[in-house]
C-alpha cells in the first residue's frame, strides 16, 4: 500500500514537474524574443546617435565658418545652439553608457571582441564599489608587505613576490579602469595613463637581479612604497566620503571614482591632502635622480637601472604638473569670481 502511494505521488510530482518545465521553456522562449529586439533596438538608437553626433558636428563647423558675417541677433542664436550643442553632447554620453560599444585597442588585446557595458545602474554602481573595495584592499595588503620586505625581510624572493603582486595590481587597475570607463566612468587622461608607466616600471623592477646597485636602491624603493600605500590609503577613505557626499547633493556623477592625485572636486574639505601628494611626487623625482647616479656608478651593469629612473621621472613630470594645473586652474576662477563680484 505504502509502496503505490509513493508511486503515485512520484507521478503527481512529475506531472507538476512537467508543467513547470513547459513554463520554463515558455519563458525562455519569451526571453530569447525580448533579448533579440532589445539587440535591434540598441543598434537603431546606436546608428541613430552617431547620425546626430555627425550632423552636430558639421553643424558647429558651419557656424564657425560663417560667424563673420552674421548680425548681432544671429550671433545670440548662434551662442545659444552652441550651448545646446554642448548640452546634447552630454546627453549623447550618457545614452551611450548604456550601450553596447566596441571595446578600445588596450580592452581587445586583452579581452578581444566581449561587450563590457553593463545595461543597468545598479551593475554599474556594484562594479564601480567592487573596483574601489579592490584597490582598498590591494593598497592595505601592499603596505603590509613593503612594511614586512623593508623591516623584517631581506630576500630577492619576498622583493620579488612584492614586484609581482604590483605588476598584477597596476595590470587589473588599468583592465578594469577601461570597463569603467566603456561604461561612463570620466577618468582624466593621465590618471589612466599614469598606471601604465607603474606596470612597466614593477614588471622591471621584478626583472632586476639582485646585486650591489639592487641593494643600493632596495630601501629607498620599500620606503617609497610604504609612504605611497599609506597616502594612496588616506586619498581613497577621504575621497569616498567626499564623493559621497557630492553625489547626494547631485554635484558628481554617480561613476566618479577615487583617484591617486588630485582634482577639482576635491577643493571641498580634500586640500590637506595637497602636502602628502607633493612629498610623494617629489619623492618620485628623488628616486629617478638616484637611479640616474646609479646608472654612472662603475659597478653598474644592469640595464634596469636607467629603466626605472624613466618611469619614475615621467611619473614626477605627470603626477606634478597634473596636479598644479588643477591648483592654478581653481585660483585662477576664484580670482575670476571676486573680479566678478
Amino acid at each position: 500500500m505504502s509502496l503505490r502511494a509513493s508511486v503515485s505521488e512520484c507521478l503527481r510530482d512529475w506531472e507538476e514537474l512537467q508543467g513547470g518545465f513547459q513554463h520554463v521553456q515558455e519563458s525562455h522562449k519569451l526571453y530569447k524574443q525580448k533579448l533579440e529586439e532589445l539587440t535591434k533596438l540598441q543598434d537603431g538608437i546606436s546608428s541613430s546617435i552617431a547620425r546626430q553626433k555627425k550632423q552636430l558636428k558639421e553643424l558647429s563647423l558651419a557656424f564657425k565658418n560663417c560667424k563673420s558675417s552674421v548680425t548681432a541677433e544671429q550671433e545670440e542664436s548662434i551662442r545659444e545652439i552652441q550651448s545646446l550643442i554642448k548640452e546634447r553632447q552630454s546627453i549623447f554620453f550618457e545614452m551611450e553608457a548604456y550601450l553596447p560599444k566596441k571595446n578600445g585597442l588596450y580592452l581587445s588585446l586583452v579581452l578581444g571582441n566581449v561587450n563590457v557595458t553593463l545595461l543597468s545602474k545598479q551593475a554599474k554602481f556594484a562594479y564601480k564599489d567592487e573596483y574601489e573595495k579592490f584597490k582598498l584592499y590591494l593598497t592595505i595588503i601592499l603596505l603590509i608587505i613593503s612594511f614586512s620586505c623593508r623591516f623584517l625581510l631581506n630576500s630577492r624572493v619576498t622583493d620579488a613576490v612584492f614586484n609581482f603582486l604590483l605588476v598584477w595590481y597596476y595590470c587589473t587597475l588599468t583592465i578594469r579602469e577601461c570597463i569603467l570607463i566603456t561604461n561612463g566612468s570620466r577618468i582624466k587622461g593621465w590618471w589612466v595613463f599614469h598606471h601604465y608607466v607603474s606596470t612597466f616600471l614593477s614588471g622591471v623592477m621584478l626583472t632586476w637581479p639582485d646585486g650591489v646597485m639592487y641593494q643600493m636602491f632596495r630601501n629607498q624603493f620599500l620606503s617609497f612604497s610604504m609612504y605611497q600605500s599609506f597616502v594612496q590609503f588616506l586619498q581613497y577613505y577621504y575621497q569616498s566620503g567626499c564623493l559621497y557626499r557630492l553625489r547626494a547633493l547631485g554635484e558628481r556623477h554617480n561613476m566618479d571614482l577615487t583617484v591617486e592625485g588630485f582634482q577639482s572636486w576635491m577643493w571641498r574639505g580634500l586640500t590637506f591632502l595637497l602636502p602628502f601628494l607633493f612629498f610623494g611626487q617629489f619623492w618620485q623625482l628623488y628616486n629617478a635622480v638616484t637611479l640616474f647616479r646609479l646608472a654612472q656608478h662603475p659597478q653598474c651593469k644592469e640595464w634596469q637601472v636607467l629603466m626605472c629612473g624613466l618611469p619614475f621621472f615621467v611619473l614626477f613630470v605627470g603626477n606634478f604638473t597634473t596636479t598644479l594645473r588643477v591648483v592654478q586652474q581653481k585660483f585662477q576662477n576664484q580670482n575670476r569670481d571676486a573680479k566678478a563680484e
